[in-house]
């Protein structure tokens, strides 16, 4: 009996070990898709102003966030945050925090759709609130339709190995950019290394 138990357990842990692989993976895509799609939408000025993220905290991507056709629409989507670093947000770009967001809005919708989302948050009192909380959007973001925005610490803890909170990673500089991201981030510190926002906004 206790070699059947012993057998079925190695069983569950060899099951489990390419399951939790393939999540490490994932997560690491993610951060790859986030980059391509920061370094997608940068590189065509009309997308989004260079003087607007020049003036940006943070900067959430969500790549290919999936919209159900249901006649509740619903948004669902992974991705990841990155704020300037030091206490005024005017050091270099954070290792970032991995992001999820959820909702949905009420209304008959045809077909399914997958979108990339870029937001910027404009001031620290914003920044704050995402990475300590879940924050409800606006119903009039464009195509967020009241969807909420909150820290994925599970997935935090397979890209970084160990529990640690959001706030740690991008205030506190707990851990290194990972190498997921480094290209992401990389970028973000060649194209907008500085913080242009009024130094008054930013205490």
């Amino acid at each position: 009996m206790i070699k059947q138990m012993l057998s079925c357990l190695m069983a569950l842990a060899l099951v489990a070990l390419p399951l939790s692989a393939a999540k490490d993976k994932k997560e690491t895509e993610r951060l790859e898709n986030c980059g391509t799609v920061i370094k997608e939408v940068m590189d065509i000025p009309d997308d989004i102003p260079p003087d607007l993220v020049d003036k940006a905290e943070c900067i959430i991507v969500f790549p290919s966030v999936l919209k159900a056709a249901f006649v509740i629409g619903g948004s669902y989507g992974r991705g990841a945050m990155t704020c300037r670093s030091g206490e005024h947000f005017t050091g270099p770009w954070s290792a970032p925090t991995m992001m999820a967001l959820e909702g949905g809005s009420i209304g008959f919708q045809l077909g399914g759709q997958a979108t990339d989302f870029v937001l910027l948050v404009m001031n620290p009192r914003g920044a704050r609130a995402i990475l300590s909380n879940k924050v409800k959007l606006g119903a009039d973001a464009s195509a967020a339709e009241g969807s909420t925005v909150r820290p994925d610490n599970d997935a935090n803890e397979r890209i970084y190995g160990k529990k640690i909170e959001a706030e740690s990673i991008v205030f506190k500089g707990a851990v290194a950019v990972p190498p997921a991201a480094q290209k992401m981030i990389a970028y973000l510190n060649q194209k907008s290394p500085k913080n242009l926002s009024d130094p008054e906004s930013l205490k």
